[in-house]
């Protein structure tokens, strides 16, 4: 990993969010959110591969990686994401925002706040989706419907430890996260990222995803998007994707990555890389060109 100059960020309700900024100074900035039970360390092989030209700004959502425990909420995800940006970025500064999973949500709970409008320039939104996540799951291999829907919702809410990592939890992992071709030092790394997050945390957040309601963040979110998605994702299925990219109201283009999971980050990291600098080149690079 790059030099890193760390940060603090202090959100609406006093919490203190933790912040890493990898690249040269005055870079065109990109800002990245990650995905429930995830950390910092779930973007590694982009702050890698954009941090040789990119500002590239990292978080903990609120009670992952070094970021404490606190109330959670779609508004939190918005508030904490304003603070981010506040404190990382020069006032007026335009960024590329990413976001994977709960990330993305984060984007979309934010859209139509000032901060984002202030510093978005564009988005991408990786494996994610707005509302009926529970619902739309495929984790369990069932029919449809109601009684699917309420063990979905037990087994994400569940409040067993996921204790060491092992072959056995990294065999779980993989069947529920990732695609069956992912290579096993991409499962062992989301292993090792997702067992890290705090029980209380991770049940928290899992009851605020079952009732998730973003579609009018969605339609609010009048920046241009670029939406990626695995199409073996169990979490967030594609069809999650294909609506966003409906719904959006500059969507550029829909991704779907063949044989890829919901850890599209890892899964396919150039891939999703090539897509964040892409989207900086355009609505970046250019604009700076400009003034």
């Amino acid at each position: 990993m790059k030099e890193v100059k760390e940060l603090t960020a202090v959100s609406a309700d006093g919490s203190r969010i933790h912040i890493e900024v990898y690249g040269p100074d005055g870079a065109p900035a990109v800002v990245l959110a990650h995905g429930w039970t995830c950390s910092t360390h779930f973007w590694a092989a982009q702050v890698r591969e954009l941090a040789t030209d990119h500002r590239v700004v990292v978080y903990d959502q609120r009670g992952h990686g070094r970021t404490p425990v606190g109330p959670v909420g779609v508004d939190v995800l918005a508030d904490d994401l304003e603070a981010v940006l506040g404190a990382a970025l020069a006032p007026g500064e335009k960024a590329v925002l990413a976001g994977h999973s709960m990330g993305g949500m984060t984007l979309m709970a934010a859209s139509g706040r000032a901060a984002f409008a202030e510093h978005a320039a564009a988005v991408l939104l990786c494996s994610t989706g707005s509302s009926r996540l529970v619902a739309e799951s495929t984790l369990l291999p069932m029919r449809a419907g109601r009684l699917r829907t309420r063990l979905t919702r037990l087994v994400l809410g569940s409040r067993a430890p996921l204790g060491p990592v092992t072959p056995l939890s990294r065999r779980i992992l993989k069947y529920g996260t990732m695609g069956p071709v992912s290579a096993p030092e991409q499962v062992a790394e989301c292993a090792r990222i997702v067992h890290a997050c705090p029980r209380r945390s991770r049940v928290a957040w899992s009851k605020v995803l079952a009732e998730l309601d973003l579609d009018a963040g969605v339609r609010a979110l009048s920046v241009p998007s670029v939406v990626v998605a695995g199409t073996v994702d169990r979490l967030t299925p594609v069809a999650h994707a294909r609506r966003l990219a409906a719904a959006l109201p500059q969507c550029q283009e829909l991704v779907e990555l063949t044989g890829a999971g919901h850890m599209t980050p890892v899964e396919a990291p150039e891939a999703v890389t090539a897509k964040i600098r892409e989207l900086a080149t355009t609505y970046l690079d250019a604009k700076e060109q400009a003034a």
